[in-house]
């Protein structure tokens, strides 16, 4: 039997002065609450005012969380299946618009496409579906009949196991959702072609956010001795293999991740080295070695997933920055990610800027990455910008 969580008319919080919201913010803290009223329960559509007593939209509630409520609405609403399914048109509708393939997108960005905690993909007819709010989680059947009501899908597959839940007082769980297990699938962007186990990849099957930069960082690769750290299925690796590199070495922690990208290189028919190891080590080793390459990427998972961690995190982004500035040929290139809003655009590349420093090497910025288009950013909720990137080329002595 399906619970439906309806909004209560009296139900809401009473936000104090100052408060984020009034610069535009859709996120209150439980230090920005004034007052309680109508004894809200955890996971209901709150109603939001001013301490003015005037109405500031609806929001969900979970006063488990540090985020108390999360605004998704500037009037008065619930959340029911029409609401759900005209937000999953709209949302499909901006991805129609965009220069991507929209049968392997992220279709439902969180509060980019105003359902807070939702993170849906889209791979060809299987859809990917994660909830990290207490709200949306009471209502994935709902959301799983939008789903399907909007797209017709083969499959939807759920994967809460992201730690990201935590803070919501949330549980991890995977599983079937809705239609059978597809087991691995094929999807294809830019040409290159990715064998995906949905229930069991990393995250939600394909990191889609940053597929942007991998023909953005190969046109460096023709002819070119490659290392792609952190290689995950092999995306970058592949990419560059595919526009002409001479050689490419994929490294990864994971044997999972490393299996998966020669798995792929053998289904593009492209040649790839795997190594399975730490990052860290593995750049050190190479740079005992005294090992060159023409191009270097560095996609790391995040370091950072608060404010309190983000120096150690800065230390980390500064040694593996050194240790690839020093493998680098005159010439070379040196791409570098980061996937953490903490470690801010500025944090990052001082970062670089220090681990430059400590080589005695100069580097220009080539080119400037961010985040795939069907993650987009709000300009009020800088929390949806997380992801950047930087191409450097070692320039030659003075």
């Amino acid at each position: 039997m399906r619970t439906f969580y309806h909004s209560s008319p009296m139900a809401g919080i009473i936000i104090k002065p100052r408060s984020r919201i009034f610069q535009g913010h859709d996120w209150i803290y439980a230090s920005e609450v004034k007052k309680t009223f109508g004894e809200p329960e955890p996971g209901e559509v709150i109603t939001l005012k001013d301490f003015k007593d005037r109405p500031l939209g609806a929001a969900i509630y979970n006063p488990q969380s540090q985020i108390i409520a999360r605004r998704f609405s500037h009037r008065a609403q619930d959340i029911d299946l029409p609401f759900l399914v005209r937000r999953l048109e709209r949302a499909f509708q901006v991805r129609q618009n965009l220069p991507l393939d929209e049968r392997v997108c992220r279709v439902v960005w969180s509060e980019s496409d105003g359902l807070p905690g939702v993170i849906l993909d889209r791979f060809d007819d299987v859809f990917v579906l994660q909830t990290t709010t207490l709200a949306f989680d009471q209502r994935k059947d709902l959301l799983v009949e939008a789903i399907a009501q909007v797209f017709s899908p083969r499959a939807i597959i759920l994967r809460n196991d992201t730690p990201m839940r935590t803070a919501e007082g949330l549980e991890s769980e995977s599983g079937l959702l809705l239609g059978e297990d597809p087991g691995p699938i094929e999807v294809t962007l830019d040409g290159l072609t990715f064998e995906l186990d949905l229930a069991n990849a990393q995250k939600t099957g394909l990191y889609l956010d940053i597929t942007n930069a991998y023909p953005a960082v190969a046109r460096f690769a023709k002819g070119a001795k490659v290392l792609d750290m952190f290689c995950n299925q092999g995306g970058f690796g592949l990419a560059c293999a595919q526009a002409g590199a001479e050689s490419v070495t994929a490294v990864d922690i994971s044997e999972k991740a490393t299996a998966a990208a020669a798995r792929n290189a053998e289904l593009n028919g492209l040649t790839l080295t795997t190594e399975t190891g730490n990052a860290f080590d593995n750049l050190r080793h190479r740079e005992k070695r005294e090992e060159k390459y023409d191009l270097v990427i560095l996609d790391p998972p995040s370091f950072t997933r608060n404010k309190k961690t983000v120096n150690s995190a800065m230390k980390g982004y500064k040694e593996i920055h050194l240790r690839a500035i020093r493998l680098l040929n005159p010439g070379g290139r040196l791409a570098t990610f980061c996937c953490s809003h903490h470690a801010t655009r500025e944090l990052f590349l001082d970062s670089v800027r220090a681990a430059a420093n400590d080589a005695k090497k100069t580097l220009r910025l080539v080119e400037s990455h961010g985040q795939r288009a069907d993650h987009p950013i709000l300009a009020h909720l800088p929390e949806t910008e997380y992801l950047k990137g930087f191409t450097f080329e070692l320039m030659g002595s003075f």
